[in-house]
């Protein structure tokens, strides 16, 4: 019966829509090709450029974030506490406006290179998640392997860096790659900084090519970019995912 009322539902909208309008508004070819190549040559490089510089610096922050969450001083555990706790109950939204406009506003004078911002914006959002799923991975590893490690007469921070945090990055691999699909969408926040065409990521080119042609085309061409980044990595999470549970 169910199998039945989608059928009827979609025979219904098929006969009933318009068809040559809905072409014209989100699939018209003319408009389409008119994307290329700049949205591959200019928005896609500058949404995969703004993720990674997020991605590197959120990542290393987020390291020191986790070993400062696990350090047996009391302060630094304060510390990536609150940070992760703020970040993390902000809009990315509101981080990119307070770096991008609260700072030179705070310190006059201040003038922060565009791609800078960018990082620091994604990096800093990025930290907070990054930094808690690092933190589970390294409690993650088996307390035995860092107590013949230090029978062996090796340091705790060599133990550390040399074993436990390798196998960390094992474990977390598939919520990292998760984070860099996170990082990829957020990349579209960079508009609220302003933008040369040379500049654009794949949401502001989608923006303006529509308020260019008054068509919702460029903004599904935008969409299918963006889909050439995640998809792959949502792939790729799924494979690492199954890959731990087999070795597990």
């Amino acid at each position: 019966m169910q199998y039945l009322l989608l059928a009827a539902v979609v025979l219904l909208v098929a006969l009933t829509a318009d068809w040559g309008q809905i072409q014209r508004a989100f699939l018209d070819p003319e408009v389409a090709a008119a994307q290329f190549p700049s949205v591959l040559s200019v928005a896609l490089v500058n949404t995969v450029t703004f993720t990674l510089l997020g991605f590197a610096f959120g990542l290393v922050l987020g390291l020191v974030l986790a070993l400062m969450r696990l350090s047996s001083v009391g302060p630094y555990r304060w510390l990536a506490t609150g940070f992760i706790e703020f970040f993390r109950g902000l809009p990315a939204l509101l981080v990119f406006l307070a770096i991008g406009t609260g700072v030179p506003l705070a310190f006059p004078g201040t003038f922060l290179n565009r791609y800078v911002t960018i990082m620091l914006a994604l990096g800093l959002v990025g930290a907070a998640y990054i930094g808690e799923t690092i933190r589970a991975g390294i409690q993650a590893v088996p307390r035995g392997q860092v107590e013949a490690a230090r029978s062996l007469g090796m340091s705790q921070g060599r133990a550390m860096v040399t074993i436990v945090i390798p196998q960390a990055f094992r474990i977390i691999l598939p919520p990292l790659t998760n984070e860099l699909i996170m990082l990829t969408k957020d990349s579209s926040l960079a508009f609220l900084l302003g933008s040369t065409t040379a500049q654009q990521e794949l949401a502001q080119f989608g923006r303006q090519a529509l308020t260019q042609y008054r068509s919702l085309t460029p903004v599904l061409v935008a969409g299918a970019c963006y889909l050439i980044i995640t998809v792959p990595l949502g792939i790729l999470v799924r494979r690492l995912e199954s890959r731990t549970a087999r070795s597990r």
